[in-house]
């Protein structure tokens, strides 16, 4: 059996390896159009910034190593022009030679990766974009001029990588992005937090404004703002790289990704597509989507390996469990977030909780902020948001897993974590996430969300702070009154009457007071997530209290 593979890196590579450990016999090739086959693409941001310091700590595996090793036959600086997919050939042309050639194959697999979006903004061709090794070279290269000014356009997440590591280059930075928030996989109380932080470091994040014009020495917003900019790095985005795979007729999703089935065969059965380039399903909905992570690709390299040699697949949709580093925070995300559900019209309930990432008493614990999403009914979990210094990963990994497990919000409060002081809590935040999603549940207390409480405000509702007097005067929401939880049973008289809601600095104070009101029959809400989450939302005015 003769087994092509165009383009390497995570997926093309993950497939070689793979099959060469499941068929010694089996020839296998790789063409890959870049001058490197195997290489830390993720870690690519972190080389600009001096973070990691030599290049060869990026490059995994050579030509030589891999056919030492593998007997694998890699052809790097080969581009593939074309398949015939009735002839089982594709067209090669090295680019180092410029020779043509034609190599048949038994089985094909497409693992081209994605392009990043380049949009036709006049001038964009001085801005570099970032995708492999020869990308970062020119990155660095410039960096190492000392350009006096840089601008980032595009604040996802590769937007925010290369940003940082040119803030560790001392380079003054304006990060560009078209949406009001950075970070589009958060909700955008969320993404409040990861704003903060790249402000505090010095950078200057434009939100809402996109690019109109990119001249010799400035980029021009379309609010009409000049930047100056020795240093352009465009970062808006990537598109599935399907050139070839449109030209041999395989069939093409509405989302611009190579159509596959279960195993990852496209719509010619001899042909597999994998990684940035092939459609994905989504665990939620079933529906065709684009997820470009690398452990996906992964994922797809080893599953079309293991149908190629007759072995059970096991047939596993795809969540989107991502984090990023942004200075100190950690930002991660796993399954749907609240913008798109309710784009779905789908009911939920979304949780927010702050809380540390070990014991209080412990030195160095850190608050961080979690947001679950759940359907109110089942407790189904929909997805989960987190950001903070500490913990973060291993909480959102947690959740992901009993995302794929199929246990639910409540459920979470029953799973045995481990527990020491210095690493999390007797209750750990997932946990705790599940309590309160158990009591919101059963019914047994109800919340609101920060968007609600203007409308509820105007409606009559009556605000009480719950917090102590010294926190009430250090800020509070317009319109609340303080009566402190621990003052509740002796000031009740001093409650007003009709509907409250209870707002505390987090939400566990709020939902102690809250209890105590339901029972002695006031209609009494809980404010999720408290004055911290409000506080970071949209709803937040920064001349208010």
């Amino acid at each position: 059996m003769k087994v092509v593979i165009i383009g390497g890196v995570a997926g093309g590579m993950s497939a070689a390896t793979r099959l060469r450990r499941l068929d010694p016999e089996a020839e296998i090739v790789v063409f890959e159009k870049s001058g490197h086959v195997s290489y830390a693409n993720c870690g690519l941001p972190y080389y600009v910034g001096g973070v990691i310091e030599n290049e060869s700590d990026l490059l995994l595996q050579t030509p030589e190593s891999l056919h030492k090793r593998f007997r694998l036959d890699v052809r790097v600086s080969t581009e593939v022009l074309a398949i015939n997919a009735a002839a089982h050939t594709v067209t090669l042309k090295s680019l180092l030679s410029g020779e043509t050639s034609e190599m048949s194959y038994d089985k094909l697999i497409l693992s081209p990766g994605a392009n990043p979006v380049v949009p036709p903004i006049p001038g964009v061709e001085r801005a570099l974009t970032l995708r492999n090794i020869e990308d970062v070279e020119l990155i660095a290269g410039a960096v190492a001029t000392k350009p006096k000014n840089a601008v980032v356009i595009g604040g996802g997440f590769i937007g925010v990588e290369i940003a940082e590591n040119l803030v560790h280059k001392k380079i003054p930075t304006v990060v560009i992005e078209a949406a009001p928030q950075v970070l589009a996989p958060l909700d955008p109380e969320m993404a409040t937090f990861v704003a903060e932080e790249i402000a505090k470091h010095g950078i200057d994040l434009r939100l809402g404004s996109g690019v109109a014009s990119i001249s010799e020495s400035s980029v021009t917003l379309s609010d009409g703002s000049v930047l100056p900019a020795d240093l352009i790095i465009l970062s808006i985005g990537v598109k599935p790289e399907i050139g070839l795979a449109k030209a041999a007729g395989l069939d093409i999703t509405s989302r611009g990704a190579v159509a596959v089935n279960d195993f990852n065969q496209t719509s010619d059965l001899d042909i597999y597509a994998i990684g940035d380039a092939a459609e994905k399903k989504d665990a939620l909905d079933g529906a065709s989507t684009l997820v470009p992570l690398a452990n996906l690709a992964n994922r797809h390299g080893r599953t079309v390996a293991d149908h190629i040699c007759g072995l059970p697949i096991r047939v596993v949709p795809t969540q989107g469990t991502a984090i990023v580093k942004v200075f100190d925070l950690a930002v991660a995300t796993t399954g749907w977030n609240e913008k798109r559900l309710k784009a779905a019209d789908i009911k939920y309930l979304a949780i927010h909780t702050h809380p540390n990432s070990h014991a209080g008493y412990y030195p160095d614990s850190k608050q961080m902020s979690l947001k679950l999403l759940v359907d109110p009914n089942s407790g189904k979990i929909f997805g989960a948001q987190g950001v903070g210094t500490d913990g973060v990963d291993k909480r959102i990994d947690v959740i992901a897993t009993a995302m794929r497990g199929g246990i639910t919000a409540p459920e979470l409060a029953d799973l045995e974590l481990a527990y020491a002081p210095p690493y999390g809590s007797a209750k750990d935040p997932v946990n705790m996430l599940g309590y309160v999603a158990e009591n919101l549940i059963s019914g047994l207390t109800q919340s609101v969300q920060w968007s609600d409480i203007d409308q509820m405000h105007e409606d009559g509702w009556s605000i009480v702070d719950v917090r102590s007097a010294g926190e009430f005067a250090n800020g509070t929401i317009p319109g609340a009154i303080n009566i402190s939880v621990d003052e509740m049973r002796e000031k009740i008289t001093e409650v007003p009457t009709g509907k409250i809601i209870v707002t505390c600095q987090v939400g566990q104070r709020g939902h102690v007071a809250t209890t105590l009101l339901r029972k002695l029959g006031y209609e009494a809400v809980n404010l999720d997530g408290g004055y911290r989450t409000w506080k970071n939302s949209p709803a937040f005015k920064p001349t208010n209290k």
